[in-house]
């Protein structure tokens, strides 16, 4: 139990936001408002061509589609209550929202995670295995692993939420960040956060040690696969498919730290530059887009 005064539980809590500066106000509600928007626009650009796109039909694509929803999704938990706080006067948010939005945030972010394992899996087979390509990534395995990452992500978020539920929050009710985030919310509890923390090392553990591990391994063998191919064409178009998800990779796990300017490179950032990362870089999905578009035009 903390020191202090636990006469009462708390009904909101207040987020400070990223700044506590009025003027610095309408300056980041017009910056934010603008990522969310091409983020929105990124995403769903995406998702239109692969399903108006018979081309794109193939297990590389079908991930890549889950992964722009899924970003979609994880800047949405965010983003836009951050815009609303940002022009109230009181930037609150009630105790059943703050837990909503921890549940979704959590799980958003690790089905990040699982995806781009599943994309690396996915482009370790077609590139080190090309032969046997097609008789591993069936349908029937890509859609066995979109729904095991489904569920062991909604678990990792459920668990986590129900344990939250269970702690106290008495007369400390400031959050120092633009949204509830687990860690923040665990320190202002005044019960005894134990079992968290023990469920927070192991699950975390498993997406910051032991994914990435097995993500650096899959691109370690596909590098080396690459290197061993004999035309230079065929090397190339290799290295532009894995650059363009390494590239991901690298962006997510960077920006995954703790503080708030950090938060808002995996919260905000990250959703909307994946969508160029895969865009500008992917030849077929370049000629998709530019189909899409044409139709759109006529």
């Amino acid at each position: 139990m903390k020191p202090g005064n636990h006469t009462m539980s708390v009904s909101e809590f207040f987020l400070l936001g990223l700044s506590e500066q009025q003027e610095q106000q309408p300056l980041l509600f017009g910056i934010f408002l603008s990522m969310y928007l091409v983020t929105v626009l990124g995403n769903i650009v995406i998702i239109l061509a692969f399903v108006s796109d018979l081309h794109l039909h193939t297990p590389m694509y079908v991930f890549l589609t889950n992964f722009s929803l899924t970003d979609l999704c994880l800047a949405s938990t965010t983003v836009p209550r951050m815009l609303a706080n940002i022009q109230a006067d009181r930037k609150t948010i009630i105790y059943s929202g703050c837990l909503s939005q921890i549940y979704f945030f959590l799980w958003f972010v690790g089905l990040d995670v699982f995806l781009l394992a599943v994309m690396a899996y996915d482009q370790l087979e077609a590139i080190c295995h090309p032969l046997h390509y097609a008789l591993v990534m069936t349908p029937k395995c890509c859609t066995l692993l979109l729904v095991m990452s489904l569920i062991l992500t909604e678990s990792y978020s459920l668990t986590h939420t129900i344990l939250l539920a269970q702690l106290s929050f008495c007369t400390d009710n400031i959050i120092p960040h633009f949204f509830c985030e687990l860690l923040p919310l665990l320190k202002l509890s005044c019960s005894n956060t134990y079992v968290n923390q023990c469920v927070l090392i192991y699950w975390g553990g498993a997406l910051i040690i032991l994914i990435p591990l097995l993500i650096i391994i899959s691109y370690v063998c596909i590098m080396a696969a690459i290197v061993r191919v004999p035309s230079t064409s065929g090397k190339w178009k290799a290295f532009s498919t894995y650059s363009s998800h390494l590239s991901a990779v690298c962006l997510f796990y960077d920006s995954a730290s703790r503080d708030r300017i950090a938060a808002v490179m995996y919260a905000v950032v990250t959703p909307m530059l994946n969508p160029f990362i895969y865009s500008l870089r992917n030849k077929d999905m370049k000629s998709a887009l530019g189909r899409l578009l044409s139709r759109r035009a006529l």
